[in-house]
């Protein structure tokens, strides 16, 4: 008994000193914080754990610790029960679902004293927290951050949060300047939160929102990536189809200039023409010039008496007429040796008619098809200088449906090409044996009427303007080809159709100038 009693005076004396200590480091702490410690809770302490015994700021906090358990103990037992806190729950904190608070308040642990909870507290990540870590708590789930430099300036931490948990106008409104009286009790029900509960779900998940962050950048960067990829792409594409148009224009260059020649070769082949009948002009002018020089011969022959004269007249006679004979052997035989029939003219020119209008079909579709290319094209370049234009083209099919057009049109032109240039080279043949004029004739409609045909059999209809694509150098070139007004023969001499069978009779006409001897 009397070293229980010593012991006894011991602690109380301890405890007197204490609190001689505390009262004169007064200013330190809120006034009601100094009346909240009374003598029984720095010997709870005490007896609780020593080691904080004489550390003022756990003395303050065990105090605040203690009111908050008188608070929720309604019965006054020294414990608190599931009904207690659910109730304290409900009508102080405003939960209305408590469940999730129970299991973190109570765990395994049905009543919770005075040293329960203290021992709680103490193992709280709270407990642990940073002036700073206090302070992102105040700015993030208080929504106070007006008062974070007065957190900073009273260096309150994470073990000095029961004391904000508490009612305590001193430290609020004195040292703290919350003058609002919402933001003080907003202040302290997250206070007593966080004391009783632990951590807010917002400092626990701050690694998933991090987590969250770094995805969102991740994908940020996947997308940048594949714009750029996407941009690029769509930049090569562009740079093909430009190459495409202009092989296309290089095609349509090739058919121009393939047409050009065409004229060239018409036009040559119309000063051969001229050139032809002028020789046979001037091989004609040297026949009759024969002839009248046999008739003088003649003549002279009948009129002399002399017989040896007589005899040589009709030598010199006889070898002029050898002389033009050998000329016109040596000019038919440099002809066909066959005349062919004047119907067959008539047909092959027909016959070159119909393909002309075949041949201008497929020009006209190859001249549609550039025509859609070259639309295609303009709406791409118009749509790649708008602001999403680019991302459009790419994820859009129209550039390939651009690609397949210019492809096509290249190909109908280069068939077009193909097929003008095998048409010239075959009809310039077939004049050549024939002898015939075909590809200028009178018109399709003129060898209708000539060979008996109903204009109807041949599709004949009134004719409607066409605006070909390509340039008036072409339009001219057609017209000189295919118009029934500007293919009529023009050489002299030739004007008409039996002219040119006329000329191809010249052989049979030099027969019959030999008089008989």
């Amino acid at each position: 008994q009397v070293e229980c009693g010593l012991v006894a005076a011991w602690m109380w004396f301890r405890t007197i000193f204490l609190l001689n200590r505390l009262s004169v480091k007064v200013f330190c702490f809120p006034y009601s914080d100094f009346q909240q410690l009374s003598m029984f809770s720095v010997v709870d302490l005490c007896v609780i754990d020593p080691q904080l015994c004489q550390d003022e700021n756990s003395l303050l906090s065990f105090a605040a610790i203690c009111s908050i358990h008188q608070m929720m103990d309604d019965d006054a037992d020294g414990t608190v029960d599931m009904t207690e806190t659910d109730e304290f729950l409900r009508e102080d904190l405003k939960y209305h679902d408590p469940k999730a608070k129970h299991s973190s308040f109570h765990r395994a642990d049905l009543h919770i004293s005075v040293e329960d909870m203290w021992n709680a507290w103490k193992s709280s990540e709270v407990y642990n927290w940073t002036l700073e870590q206090v302070v992102d708590w105040l700015h993030i789930s208080v929504e106070l951050p007006q008062y974070a430099e007065a957190f900073r300036k009273h260096q309150l931490d994470g073990k000095a949060l029961p004391r904000l948990a508490v009612k305590n106008a001193t430290l609020t409104v004195s040292l703290l300047k919350i003058v609002d009286r919402s933001h003080a009790q907003k202040l302290q029900l997250k206070a007593l939160d966080i004391v009783l509960f632990g951590p807010p779900p917002a400092g626990r998940q701050n690694r998933l929102k991090d987590l969250v962050l770094a995805m969102s950048i991740l994908m940020a960067l996947a997308g940048c990536w594949f714009a750029y990829v996407q941009t690029r792409k769509s930049r090569d594409d562009l740079g093909k189809l430009v190459k495409d148009l202009e092989g296309l224009q290089r095609a349509e260059q090739s058919l121009l200039d393939l047409q050009e020649k065409l004229q060239q070769a018409q036009e040559e082949q119309r000063c051969v023409q001229v050139e032809k009948v002028k020789v046979e002009e001037e091989l004609r002018g040297e026949i009759n010039s024969a002839k009248q020089e046999a008739q003088r011969l003649r003549e002279l022959r009948e009129g002399t008496e002399n017989e040896r004269s007589r005899q040589k007249y009709a030598e010199e006679e006889l070898e002029q007429v050898r002389t033009a004979l050998r000329k016109a052997e040596r000019e038919l035989e440099s002809r066909a040796r066959w005349a062919p029939p004047e119907a067959l003219q008539k047909w092959l020119q027909l016959t070159h008619e119909i393909e002309v209008q075949y041949y201008n079909i497929k020009k006209q579709s190859a001249e549609r098809q550039l025509l859609q290319a070259r639309e295609g094209a303009e709406k791409i370049k118009k749509k790649r200088s708008s602001l999403f234009g680019t991302f459009h083209v790419a994820h859009s099919s129209s550039l390939d449906d651009v690609d397949h057009k210019i492809l096509s049109a290249k190909q109908a032109l280069a068939e077009v090409t193909a097929a003008l240039r095998e048409k010239l080279h075959r009809w310039q043949q077939i004049e050549s044996l024939s002898g015939f004029g075909l590809v200028n004739n009178p018109g399709l409609g003129a060898l209708a009427t000539a060979l008996n045909l109903d204009p109807s059999f041949l599709g004949l209809r009134p004719p409607t303007p066409q605006h070909l694509l390509l340039s008036d150098d072409l339009d001219d070139m057609d017209e000189d080809i295919l118009s029934p007004g500007t293919l009529q023969c023009k050489s002299v001499g030739n004007t008409s159709t039996p002219s040119h069978h006329g000329n191809n009779r010249v052989g049979p006409s030099l027969l019959g100038l030999s008089p008989p001897l």
